[in-house]
């Protein structure tokens, strides 16, 4: 080993989807900088795929499963601090609550503990916990509403130790795996000249598709002749929603096809997505929707309006009614050139890998943790 090379530690608690994505977008940011990056799986057996879409410098994997990460995770700690003694790590990224805990107590290292949902800071315990560590930390939230409930939790924290990172995209590969438009319809099995609003995702209370399907319902009258709206994910609410859909007598112009592989590359079936969720913290779907330019209708809750800000239609969550209309406008509208732009350009300029870059290296806190890196992180 080099004794001059300098490194990241990554503390990730499993690799699966979103979380293999976060794993690799942060560690694009030391891309081209002085900083190797160390990512760790704290659970999961090891899966050379896995290890190749983490971006990473190198991946160890640990291999426990979740009971592991329950209670006091002595073993997993242990492990740790056995890693952190044989790289000169400079600074540690512990995505979610479990890996900054570990992070905390197998190192000495300052801590970027990335926070992707709400409620993280519901416990005394972890309130407590940060407090105490509260030297070494710096939370990223993935959004202003993740970030701005955090702080409620822990008002005696500088602004700046909470701290707003949003979530990114390697837009180029997104926008390369898309197909097009007639092959896209062509394997979902849509007709081609059917108007067509998406959604995808869990088929969970969380993601409110009831007021999707009732919504939907109520604009179907105004709506193209032959106008679908197609679900693309799996879950419990599958058979309610099915009913549903057959109580409102519009089951023909609803589809759900159940989980699709690689379901960012259909977006392009699409004339429309829909986002109805219920406090997302960010919404990493509504990106892929942006990078196929298409117009967005939004609630108005969590991270949701952040992303799409003016690009994209919001109306009040729950409100079926107010979906109907936003719905109706959107299906009459004609997107031109322009608009399309709009839509790339607001992904490209704030969630896209290059853009956030940027943001992280003229952070005051990472200069601080690693200013040996800033000439060569900033100007990518």
């Amino acid at each position: 080993m080099n004794n001059d090379q300098q490194y990241i530690l990554q503390l990730c608690h499993c690799y699966y989807d979103p979380f293999l994505d976060c794993a690799r977008q942060y560690a694009v940011l030391f891309k081209d900088t002085p900083y190797k990056v160390i990512t760790v799986f704290m659970t999961g057996e090891p899966d050379p795929g896995v290890a190749k879409k983490a971006c990473s410098d190198e991946v160890i994997f640990l291999g426990h499963n979740s009971k592991a990460l329950a209670g006091a995770k002595l073993t997993v700690i242990s492990e740790v601090k056995k890693i952190a003694r044989e790289y000169p790590f400079s600074a540690c990224i512990a995505h979610r609550a479990k890996s900054a805990y570990v992070g905390l107590l197998a190192t000495n290292l300052p801590i970027f503990s990335v926070r992707h949902s709400f409620g993280d800071f519901d416990r005394v315990g972890r309130r407590l916990m940060g407090n105490l560590f509260k030297s070494r930390l710096t939370l990223l939230a993935v959004s202003n509403a993740v970030r701005d409930e955090i702080r409620s939790h822990l008002p005696t924290w500088p602004e700046d130790k909470i701290i707003t990172l949003y979530n990114r995209i390697d837009v180029d590969a997104a926008r390369q795996d898309l197909l097009d438009r007639r092959e896209a319809r062509h394997k979902l099995q849509l007709p081609q000249n059917s108007w067509i609003l998406g959604s995808v995702g869990r088929l969970h209370p969380d993601k409110d598709p009831q007021t999707l399907i009732k919504g939907f319902a109520r604009a179907l009258p105004h709506l193209p002749a032959g106008a679908l709206l197609v679900m693309l994910g799996d879950g419990k609410l599958r058979q309610t929603l099915k009913a549903l859909a057959a109580e409102l007598d519009i089951s023909d112009s609803v589809l759900l096809p159940g989980n699709v592989i690689q379901a960012r590359r259909y977006f392009r079936a699409f004339d429309a997505f829909a986002l109805t969720s219920d406090h997302e913290p960010f919404g990493m779907v509504l990106l892929e929707a942006m990078a196929a330019e298409l117009p967005i209708i939004c609630s108005d809750c969590g991270g949701g309006p952040e992303v799409v800000g003016d690009t994209g239609e919001l109306f009040s969550f729950g409100d079926a009614d107010a979906l109907a209309e936003k719905l109706i406008r959107v299906s009459q509208k004609q997107l031109t050139e322009s608009d399309h732009n709009r839509i790339f350009q607001r992904l490209q300029n704030h969630f896209s890998d290059g853009a956030v870059r940027k943001q992280f290296w003229q952070l005051s806190q990472v200069t601080s943790a690693l200013g040996k890196g800033l000439a060569a992180g900033s100007e990518q």
